[in-house]
């Protein structure tokens, strides 16, 4: 199992050996530092804290400074706590780049889905909405019974209505990857992906 921090930096096309267009995410990945390593005795967890990219200097927190500067790493813009038996045996300030995964191999992509705002039900739901005819002037988009008057008499917990949208945190699995380029820690993907993102080999393959 391999796990690194990257971000998606654009989208490119290539070709399969058929000549078949295939669409490809091209995800900066790399490289990475181990900015602290988590003990179950102190910590609670074993895992090793990641960082990737680095932070303007004028959003960095003293708080953050400290720490890092334990490492001896910069301050990262995208930390995350991978567990250990996904990366293996590091120390302190190690580095991880994208040489840890191989062409071929199969990738799960975890990020935080793009934030939407508040959607009614139609765009967040896909509810058909209601009838366009019979006199319905106002109802083209809306959600209809939310909860019978004598029964149940109350709306359910869990009931889809209108609310904000995205900004969740998605797995796409079983991701994958198309070319690799060391050099430059680029991966590239099959498939759309978006934003900050955790590559993770797939445990489906």
């Amino acid at each position: 199992m391999s796990a690194i921090l990257g971000k998606k930096i654009g989208m490119t096309r290539l070709f399969d050996a058929k000549g078949k267009v295939v669409p490809c995410t091209v995800i900066e990945a790399g490289p990475c530092f181990i900015s602290q390593v988590k003990k179950n005795e102190k910590e609670g967890v074993d895992s090793y804290q990641v960082s990737f990219g680095e932070k303007p200097e004028r959003l960095v927190k003293k708080t953050e400074r400290g720490h890092f500067l334990k490492s001896g790493v910069p301050v990262g813009r995208f930390v995350k706590d991978i567990k250990k038996p996904l990366i293996g045996d590091l120390k302190l300030g190690d580095k991880l780049n994208v040489s840890v995964f191989t062409e071929g191999s199969f990738v799960d992509i975890i990020g935080v889905s793009k934030g939407k705002g508040f959607a009614g039900v139609v765009k967040r739901h896909h509810f058909g909405g209601g009838s366009r005819t019979h006199g319905q002037s106002d109802r083209l988009r809306a959600p209809g019974s939310v909860g019978g008057s004598s029964f149940p008499s109350r709306t359910f917990k869990g009931q889809r209505m209108a609310g904000r949208m995205g900004s969740d945190r998605v797995t796409a699995k079983n991701l994958q990857i198309v070319k690799i380029v060391i050099d430059s820690n680029i991966l590239v993907l099959k498939g759309k992906r978006l934003g900050y993102v955790q590559i993770v080999t797939s445990k489906k393959r």
